[in-house]
């Protein structure tokens, strides 16, 4: 069994962002030389939008197959229209600050208003009725006139950064709608999520390079990336690029995936070791950020020979109960950075269902036609994908979009 051990790579000077325009474009330019030669010399393309989670013809493939009345796209959309959050009647609760971690938390109505906006959107974008595509837009134009702060304890990084990618998706959705006050929705992306976001990123909260699990880097670099595409910002877009390659924290796809079986096809996760469910919540955080960068026109699900697919793979099979390997991994170094480790893998949460796997299946067996069983059969195993409140009351539930068969099956 061939084990690739992992490799910190410090960039931290691709993070220099400031928090002004300015600044972020010469981080941009930091970055951009972290991408590659072929890349830095192209000139840049403009965005495509839709890009984030969808793009034009995922888009108007769920609305062909459903009006067809055909699965799994029919079932996928019936798990959308059943959901409470998708109703048009939908009625947003704005507040100026919202509060995560620490005492007054009131995060939950936020993120369900993200989700009720999200959803709404996309029965607009597939069904095409316009009391949804007006109930979104009256969602985020709620929150854009109202939200001033995210704060909180260190879990303010995790609103900023799993709110701040959620919110940049629904927007793009309903960007080209006529009630939607785009710049105002941009503005405040800009001025509450991004300085979240850049702050983890840059400083991981003056903590040390390594406290933080990885999915505290990946959602505030999702954030950063859909932010960037949504305010056609190409300085952010490629920052969040450079990071995933290249990053100095654990979300980095070299530090979110430490060990690489060669022999099995397999490569274990940083969380592996502490739970299925922040695992499983990894695959979903890093396969949006994928999906994103895909519909730019960057490939990082194919980045360093398929590492994320074999992650994935690995996740897969461990969570449909076989067995997989396991290296011992450990991380700080004892005197600024307490030192941790994980000798064996968590059964911790094992087994759950999340709906992450549809556009894992879709991109590496559809699209690339490459054989990944365990995640098909995950997908298998989790279709007709649902969303927000379908898979528990609590933020965990809602930390993924969901509607992955709608979105994705082809």
């Amino acid at each position: 069994m061939a084990v690739h051990n992992r490799h910190r790579i410090s960039r931290r000077g691709v993070l220099g962002i400031a928090g002004s325009l300015a600044a972020a474009g010469a981080a941009g330019a930091t970055a951009i030389a972290l991408l590659g030669e072929d890349e830095a010399d192209a000139a840049p393309a403009p965005f495509a939008h839709p890009g984030m989670l969808h793009n034009a013809g995922d888009l108007n493939r769920a609305k062909v197959r459903v009006q067809a009345g055909q699965d799994p796209w029919l079932k996928g959309w019936q798990r959308l229209t059943a959901n409470g959050h998708s109703a048009s009647t939908w009625v947003p609760r704005p507040t100026a600050t919202v509060i995560r971690g620490g005492e007054g938390q009131n995060y939950p109505q936020l993120y369900r208003d993200i989700h009720a906006a999200y959803q709404n959107g996309l029965r607009w974008k597939i069904g095409g009725t316009a009391e949804h595509g007006a109930s979104a837009a009256r969602i985020l134009n709620a929150w854009s006139s109202t939200l001033t702060t995210v704060t909180g304890n260190a879990d303010r990084f995790l609103a900023g950064g799993l709110y701040g990618w959620q919110f940049a998706n629904a927007a793009e959705l309903v960007r080209d709608h006529p009630d939607f006050d785009l710049p105002a929705f941009r503005s405040m992306l800009f001025k509450v999520f991004y300085p979240l976001n850049d702050h983890f990123l840059e400083n991981h909260n003056g903590a040390c390079i390594t406290n933080y699990w990885a999915n505290w880097d990946l959602c505030n670099v999702a954030s950063l990336m859909a932010i960037g595409i949504l305010c056609d910002d190409r300085a952010m877009f490629d920052r969040a690029v450079a990071y995933m390659k290249a990053g100095e924290g654990n979300g980095s796809l070299p530090n979110a995936i430490p060990f690489v079986y060669e022999d099995e096809g397999l490569a274990q996760w940083q969380e592996s070791g502490r739970d299925q469910g922040h695992t499983m919540m990894g695959m979903g955080q890093l396969g949006a950020i994928c999906e994103m960068a895909w519909n730019q026109g960057v490939d990082l699900y194919g980045f360093d020979d398929n590492r994320f697919m074999k992650a994935a793979e690995y996740v897969a099979r461990y969570n449909l109960g076989q067995d997989v390997p396991f290296t011992k991994y450990s991380w700080g170094t004892g005197t600024t950075c307490a030192y941790r480790e994980h000798t064996v893998i968590s059964d911790a949460g094992r087994g759950q269902i999340r709906p992450v796997w549809e556009l894992l299946h879709s991109h590496y067996a559809r699209r690339r036609r490459l054989t990944v069983p365990s995640v098909t059969a995950m997908a298998g195993k989790v279709r007709a994908e649902g969303g927000g409140g379908d898979y528990g009351p609590n933020s965990g539930g809602y930390d993924q979009l969901g509607f992955g068969t709608l979105a994705y099956a082809k």
